[in-house]
Order: C-alpha cells, then sequence, then structure tokens
C-alpha cells in the first residue's frame, strides 16, 4: 500500500503538526504534501520527513502573509499529482480535504476541525481582521464563495475520520458527511510526579480564539497565581492586562513544560476546542482541568473526577469554579490513569487499523 500524506501548511508547531508526525510514523516511507514549508519558524520539527510543496512555496511573501493567497489555496491543492499512490490521507482543517486523486485512489482525511473560519467561527474572523467597511464586504463575498468550494471539496472524500465527537458531529452539520471518530495522539507518559506548588496554569498559543484574555481578568479579581505557558500574536496586548500574579514564560521545551503541569494545582481551559490535547497533557500530569464547558472538552473530562466545568464564557463564571475548585479534594493517580486513553500507542493503532480495512475492502 503506498501512502501520501497531506497538511494545509507546515509554519507552526501545534497540536495538528503532532498527528501528522504519528501518522509518518505509522506509514515511514510516506511523503507529505502541503501548501507550504517554513523551515525557519518550524526548525527541524519534520527532519527525517519527505517534504513537498506547492507552487505557493516560490511566490514573495506567502511564507510571512500566507492570508494574502486565501483566494488561490483551492487551486493550490487541486494542482498536487497523488498519480501511483493507493492512499492519500490529509490531515486538514482547512483546504487539503479537497485534493483530487486519481480513481482508483482513496481519499481519507482526518479532520481536526471544518474550515472554521468558513462554517463555526467566520463573523468572529472579519471582526478579529479590524480591516474596514469596503474590505470586510469584499472578504465576506470571497468567503462566501470559498464556502461553497469547501462543501464541494468535502464530497471528494471518501473517508471521513474526525478528532471527537463534537468535530464528526460539526462535519455531518456542514458536509452532510458520515465520520469515523479517532481521538488524536496525546503524550502521556514520563510526567514526573511532585508537588503541587502554589500556582495554576495555561499552556497554549496566545490566539484571541483561545480567550486568555478572560482566563487573565479572572486571576486579576481573585489574585490566585497563573503562569502562561505560549507564545503568540496576543501576547504583548494580554501582558498589558495582566496583573504582578500572571506570569508569561513564552514557549519553553517539552522537560520544562511537564515540570510545570505535574506542580501546577489546575489547568485553565477558557476556550471551544475541537479536541483539546493541552488539556489531556495536564492530566496525564496529575492536574485537573478548568474547563468552559462546551466542545470536545466534554469527552476527555470528568467533571468533579478529573476537572471542573464553568457554563458561561465569562471571567466571572471562571473565577467562581477556581475557587470553588480549590475546595475540592481530587484524585491525582486517577486523573493520570484517565488521561492514559489518549495515548500515542492507542491512535497509532486504531488509525492503522482503520485505513488498511478500509484499503483492504476497496480492493476486494
Amino acid at each position: 500500500m503506498k501512502i501520501a500524506l497531506v497538511h494545509d501548511h507546515v509554519n507552526q508547531i501545534g497540536g495538528a503538526e503532532r498527528v501528522v508526525c504519528e501518522m509518518h510514523d505509522i506509514w515511514k516511507d510516506a511523503p507529505l504534501y502541503t501548501i507550504v514549508h517554513d523551515k525557519k519558524n518550524i526548525g527541524d520539527f519534520f527532519n527525517g520527513m519527505e517534504i513537498k510543496t506547492s507552487f505557493l512555496q516560490k511566490l514573495p511573501f506567502s511564507l510571512k502573509n500566507l492570508r494574502w493567497f486565501l483566494p488561490l489555496m483551492p487551486s493550490v491543492v487541486e494542482s498536487f499529482d497523488f498519480s501511483g499512490y493507493d492512499v492519500v490521507l490529509s490531515s486538514a482543517s482547512a483546504f487539503c480535504k479537497g485534493v483530487i486523486v486519481p480513481p482508483k485512489t482513496i481519499n481519507f482525511c482526518y479532520c481536526h476541525t471544518p474550515t472554521r473560519y468558513l462554517w463555526s467561527d467566520s463573523k468572529n474572523y472579519l471582526n478579529d481582521l479590524g480591516s474596514g467597511f469596503f474590505i470586510k464586504k469584499i472578504l465576506f463575498f470571497l468567503l462566501n464563495r470559498m464556502r461553497v468550494w469547501d462543501f464541494l471539496a468535502a464530497q471528494r472524500v471518501d473517508y471521513f475520520i474526525a478528532n471527537s465527537n463534537f468535530i464528526s458531529d460539526r462535519i455531518k452539520r456542514y458536509y452532510n458527511r458520515t465520520s469515523k471518530v479517532i481521538y488524536p495522539p496525546v503524550d502521556t507518559l514520563n510526567y514526573p510526579e511532585l508537588e503541587k506548588m502554589n500556582y495554576y496554569i495555561i499552556v497554549s498559543r496566545l490566539r484571541p480564539y483561545k480567550k486568555i484574555d478572560l482566563a487573565i481578568r479572572a486571576f486579576n479579581r481573585i489574585r490566585m497565581n497563573l503562569v502562561i505557558v505560549g507564545d503568540g500574536e496576543e501576547r504583548k496586548r494580554l501582558e498589558k492586562i495582566a496583573g504582578k500574579n500572571i506570569f508569561f514564560t513564552g514557549s519553553v521545551c517539552e522537560k520544562t513544560k511537564k515540570k510545570l503541569l505535574a506542580q501546577a494545582r489546575g489547568f485553565i481551559h477558557p476556550q471551544e476546542e475541537d479536541f483539546g490535547i493541552s488539556a489531556v497533557e495536564a492530566m496525564a500530569a496529575g492536574c485537573p482541568v478548568i474547563a468552559y464547558k462546551s466542545g470536545g472538552i466534554l469527552e476527555t473530562v470528568i467533571d468533579k473526577k478529573t476537572g471542573w466545568f464553568f457554563e458561561e464564557q465569562t471571567w466571572q463564571s471562571l473565577a467562581n469554579a477556581v475557587i470553588r475548585f480549590s475546595r475540592h479534594k481530587f484524585d491525582y493517580s486517577a486523573i493520570r490513569k484517565h488521561a492514559q486513553a489518549f495515548s500515542k500507542e492507542r491512535f497509532r493503532k486504531e488509525l492503522k487499523f482503520f485505513i488498511e480495512q478500509k484499503y483492504h475492502e476497496n480492493r476486494n
């Protein structure tokens, strides 16, 4: 079985990129097709992987300003040639599910989310751009056209795989397609067992939809210590509104991250996520999760056992949850054990079985 992997763009390191690495560990000879590959930004994260980029890679400013090329994206992903492959497996949160494969090639899509800014978050996307009235109107019509393409592109997929039941429901709603749920791989091993210290923690890219500002406002009010691990476009704004009890570490190595998680009293998860890998990592470290009660987190956190939910996405609701959480006793070893259900080994086994099963079904 000759297989090719596809990913939207390799210009950052996050949960989706770690999924690609696990896919490549299953099929080590599979090349990775992607729109652009920013070697400077991601370093040697994908070392040892054969990466094939699109014609967009050679265009000026494509790496730093990929948004400028939004109208070209459908043509870009349709330009890849998959002649000679038995299987194409895309890791998609945007356009790469729209690849065109030969008639006898089976097209799988591991879907992290239906394109967020075309469907579930389109209004917020336009507002976050902060552009003028006429620019927003142009973008509104452009996104409408791309939404049509995105729906039609989803019909090219032979088998959808969703990263959670939450995303499976969205795939059905927006694309009218069924999907197999396989939870993404999480590093659940080698977390130290350390004494808890007097702080709570967030591990996240600092982007608007992550709602880090909501957590900052809550901790400003309750005056408990909060450590924020990660970096991103929002950092300067967030630092301006943060009190002296809130500490920004920037990006840290895996060893440091695991230690910080293991020592934290609780992990703060104020956003709605498709799955929420960082929250599962926190539980693997024996750190209970305080989470907004929405999205994929409902499939990973058990209320009052491995974490604590808050109902409204406001700083007041989060602050109240943290105070109530602080009075509750948790079994940290049970939390660590629960996280093992989302391990890398489980992901590899389930994904390999599903791909090979469908491949053999189609050959017979």
